[in-house]
């Protein structure tokens, strides 16, 4: 079985599941050559340690029981995508609204600031220059086809 395929069909599993709770998205899946699967869950609520581990377990019963790996030699990882990895989903953008994240388009360039509005087509940045006097807030309009990725940022 192809990767791809491998992906479409766990992608299908997984959604099947994922009917019960419909605030509960995929994100990504990837499969590594190693048979490892990594399943990317994301909520609009956020999702919790205890819903990792149950779709993990529903998933791992649903691979075993179509018998894509007779030897058992596959591994499965369910988690939520960690602060590291960029937003890949409108729904991610939404749930992400009013807070930090850094922003890079296709031509290289970076903006940092706080996701004020997210459309259809893409995002309000409100970027904030300068301090005290000379402090400037400036919105960027930017268009999700001139996004190269976008990372949310922890502020302390």
């Amino acid at each position: 079985m192809t990767n791809e395929t491998l992906i479409k069909e766990v992608s299908q599993f997984l959604e099947e599941l994922l009917k019960e709770e419909p605030e509960y998205f995929l994100v990504e899946l990837r499969v590594k050559p190693t048979n490892n699967i990594k399943v990317f869950l994301d909520a609009d609520n956020g999702v919790s340690i205890a819903r990792c581990a149950y779709y993990n377990r529903a998933l791992y019963k649903k691979i075993e029981e179509a018998g894509w790996f007779p030897e058992g030699d596959f591994s499965l990882e369910v988690s939520s995508p960690g602060l590291d990895e960029p937003l890949k989903m409108w729904r991610q953008y939404k749930k992400n609204q009013g807070r930090m994240a850094e922003v890079t388009l296709h031509d290289g360039a970076k903006l940092s600031g706080l996701l004020q509005e997210i459309t259809e087509d893409g995002i309000v940045l409100e970027e904030t220059r300068g301090k005290n006097k000379k402090k400037e807030v400036v919105n960027h309009s930017l268009l999700f086809d001139n996004i190269k990725q976008t990372k949310i940022q922890v502020v302390f």
